[in-house]
C-alpha cells in the first residue's frame, strides 16, 4: 500500500497532507455523453422539455458541482477553484449531449475531481430534467481528458475519444 497516498501506517484511509506543497496553477478537464433518444434530442434542442431550458440547467448544476465536489467525495480537500466553464453541445449523429468541463484554480492540489464531478452531475440534471419523456438514457464515457499542473505533471488523454 505505499504507493497509495490515502492510507495511513494502519492501512487506513486518511486525507493526504498538502500543508507542505507549493501553490501552482492548476486546470483540468473533463468530458460526459449523454446518450437520448431522437425524441428527447428534438424536445432538448426546440425547448420542448416540461422542467425547463435542459442545457441551461445542467450548465449551472456542473458548476454547482465542481464547487460542491468535497463535500461529496470524501478525501478530496477544499480547493479555491478560480474558474470552472461547463460546454453543452447536441450531437445528432450520436444522439447525445456531449459534456465538456474545464476548472482551473492556483492551489496545492489538483482540480481533476472537480471537472469529473462537474460532468457527471451536469450528465445527472439532463436525466432528471428529461426522465418524465425518456428513461432509459445512458450517461457514458465520464472521463478526464487533461490536467496540468503539480508534481505528477501534466496530462493529456491520447486514446483518441473525444
Amino acid at each position: 500500500m505505499s504507493d497509495f497516498t490515502h492510507f495511513n501506517a494502519e492501512g487506513r484511509a486518511k486525507m493526504v497532507d498538502v500543508g507542505g506543497k507549493t501553490p501552482t496553477r492548476r486546470t483540468a478537464a473533463a468530458s460526459a455523453r449523454v446518450l437520448v433518444s431522437r425524441e428527447t434530442l428534438e424536445l432538448i434542442k426546440t425547448g420542448g422539455v416540461r422542467k425547463g431550458d435542459v442545457l441551461t440547467v445542467a450548465q449551472v448544476a456542473g458548476i454547482m458541482g465542481a464547487k460542491r465536489t468535497p463535500d461529496i467525495i470524501p478525501m478530496c480537500h477544499p480547493v479555491m477553484i478560480d474558474g470552472v466553464d461547463i460546454s453543452l453541445s447536441l450531437d445528432e449523429s450520436r444522439c447525445s449531449v456531449e459534456i465538456t468541463a474545464k476548472v482551473s484554480c492556483g492551489g496545492r492540489t489538483g482540480v481533476e475531481m472537480e471537472a469529473l464531478t462537474a460532468v457527471s452531475v451536469a450528465s445527472l440534471a439532463i436525466y432528471d430534467m428529461c426522465k418524465a419523456v425518456q428513461r432509459d438514457m445512458l450517461i457514458t464515457d465520464i472521463r478526464l481528458l487533461d490536467k496540468t499542473g503539480g508534481i505528477h505533471g501534466d496530462f493529456h488523454r491520447e486514446d483518441g475519444r473525444a
